[in-house]
C-alpha cells in the first residue's frame, strides 16, 4: 500500500513539474558565465566525509563556479569548513533524520524546498546519493535544466543525465564521475582520471583551535602522543607514549562488535612488544554510547581514557596524534583516514568495496567477516535497517575474533614501524 502510494504521486509530481521542467531544459543552451552548481548529499558524517573531493575537484576544474552544497542540518560541521564551497544550504532530508514521520511529509517537504531553490536559478544540479530518488525529483522541481544522476528507479526519469550506475564500486568514486558528468554537461572538461585516493583525497582540516583543544585534552589526561607524520604534527616531549584509540560505536547495531573483544584487543596492546613504548588507550563515541564505552573500560585491565564530548573537529585533531584507530563501519572511522592515521576496519553487512576506507592502502586494513547470516544469501548482505529483535540473528561482525583483529594489528605497527 505504500509503495502504491508513492508511485501514484511521483506520478503526480512529474505531470505538475513537467511544465517547469520543460522550460528550464529548453534554455540551458544558454552561455554560462559563472556557472552555478548544487550538489545534494542527505548522508551523515561518513558519507560527506568520503564525498569531500567532489568539493576541491570541482572547484579545481571550474574556479568560476558558484557551488553550493545541500546537506541535512546534522552535516553541517562537516562541510562548513570547506574553502571550496561557496554556499552550505541545509534540509532534513526524509529518512535520514532517524525518528519516525508521517506518511505525506516527505512529499510536502519536496514541494516546499523545490520552491525555495526555484529562486536560486542553479544551472545544474547532481543527486549525489545513487538511490535518493528525492532528491532526484526535488532537482526537477525546482526547474534545474541540467539534472545529474544514477539511472536508478524510481528517481532516473526526473534526471536529465542519468548515468549507468556501476556496483560495486567505490562511493567516493561514484561520487567524482557524478561530478565528471555534471562538469561536462556545462562545457567544462571532464575530471582527470584515475579516481585514486592519491588524486582525490579525502579533505577535512581541524582548526587551530581544535588542534589546540586536542593537545591540552590530551596533557590534562597526561598523554603526550608520538608523532603522526600525516597529521603533521610534533611530539610534545622526547620519549612519547604512542595513543592507540578505539570507537566501538556505530549509527547501525548489527555493525557493532563484541565490547569484551575490544576489552581484550585493547589490553593486548597495552602489552605488545611491538610497541617500544607503553601504549595509552582512548575509547571514543557520542553521548548516547557512554555506557557501551564504560563497559569495555570495565572489561579492561589497563586504563582507558573515555571522550564522549568532542565536536567532529576536535576528535579529529585527537585522531591526527594517534599511531592507530580501530572501528566497525563508521563515520568516524573515516574521519581517521582523513588524518592520515593508519585504521583497523571491521566489517560484515556492508561491503568494503563500496564503502571501505578512502587512503592508501598500507596504512588501512579491512578485516571483513566471512560469516553468512542464516537468512542472508549474499556476502556481504548489505542490510542494515534490521529490528532489535533480529540484530541476534545476524552476528557477522560480532563472529570476527580477538585473535584476527590483533593479528592484522600487529603486521599494520611493524609495517608502520619499519617504513
Amino acid at each position: 500500500m505504500k509503495r502504491l502510494l508513492r508511485t501514484l504521486i511521483l506520478l503526480v509530481v512529474r505531470l505538475l513539474g513537467a511544465p517547469g521542467a520543460r522550460k528550464a531544459t529548453e534554455s540551458a543552451n544558454k552561455t554560462l558565465n559563472t556557472p552555478r552548481i548544487l550538489l545534494v548529499r542527505p548522508d551523515h558524517l561518513g558519507d560527506l566525509i568520503l564525498t569531500t573531493p567532489v568539493f576541491q575537484a570541482l572547484k579545481q576544474q571550474a574556479p568560476d563556479a558558484h557551488i553550493s552544497v545541500m546537506v541535512g542540518p546534522w552535516s553541517r560541521e562537516v562541510i562548513e569548513r570547506h574553502t571550496d564551497i561557496d554556499r552550505i544550504l541545509t534540509c532534513p532530508f526524509p529518512g535520514f533524520q532517524r525518528t519516525p514521520q508521517k506518511a505525506l511529509t516527505p512529499y510536502i517537504l519536496l514541494l516546499k524546498t523545490a520552491k525555495q531553490l526555484q529562486c536560486e536559478h542553479f544551472d545544474v544540479g547532481i543527486n549525489l546519493r545513487p538511490d535518493f530518488w528525492w532528491g532526484a525529483a526535488l532537482l526537477y522541481l525546482a526547474r534545474i535544466p541540467r539534472r545529474v544522476g544514477y539511472a536508478l528507479e524510481p528517481g532516473k526519469p526526473f534526471l536529465t543525465h542519468a548515468l549507468p550506475f556501476q556496483s560495486p564500486q567505490h562511493t567516493t568514486i561514484s561520487n567524482l564521475c557524478l561530478a565528471s558528468a555534471g562538469l561536462q554537461s556545462i562545457g567544462y572538461p571532464r575530471l582527470e582520471a584515475p579516481y585514486t585516493p592519491e588524486h582525490y583525497p579525502l579533505h577535512f582540516i581541524p582548526t587551530t583551535d581544535e588542534q589546540q583543544w586536542a593537545t591540552k585534552y590530551l596533557h590534562d589526561e597526561g598523554i603526550e602522543p608520538t608523532y603522526n607524520v600525516g597529521a603533521g604534527f610534533t611530539p610534545a616531549r622526547a620519549n612519547p607514549a604512542p595513543l592507540v584509540m578505539i570507537h566501538p560505536g556505530s549509527g547501525a547495531a548489527v555493525k557493532l562488535w563484541r565490547t569484551r573483544g575490544w576489552a581484550f584487543c585493547a589490553d593486548a596492546l597495552t602489552k605488545s612488544l611491538t610497541m617500544s613504548t607503553p601504549v595509552r588507550m582512548m575509547l571514543t563515541g557520542s553521548k548516547k554510547e557512554r555506557p557501551m564505552l564504560e563497559e569495555i573500560a570495565r572489561n579492561m585491565q589497563s586504563p582507558a581514557v573515555l571522550v564522549t564530548d568532542a565536536t567532529i573537529g576536535q576528535l579529529a585533531a585527537l585522531q591526527a596524534k594517534a599511531v592507530l584507530v580501530l572501528s566497525v563501519d563508521s563515520g568516524p572511522l573515516h574521519l581517521a583516514v582523513s588524518q592520515a592515521t593508519p585504521t583497523i576496519q571491521l566489517f560484515g553487512p556492508t561491503d568494503p568495496r563500496i564503502f571501505g576506507p578512502w587512503g592508501e592502502k598500507e596504512r588501512h586494513v579491512v578485516l571483513a567477516s566471512t560469516y553468512r547470516c542464516s537468512s542472508c544469501p549474499n556476502i556481504p548482505c548489505g542490510r542494515l535497517d534490521f529490528s532489535p529483535q533480529e540484530v541476534a540473528d545476524h552476528p557477522c561482525v560480532r563472529l570476527i575474533t580477538e585473535q584476527q583483529v590483533l593479528s592484522v594489528v600487529e603486521k599494520l605497527l611493524l609495517r608502520k614501524l619499519s617504513s
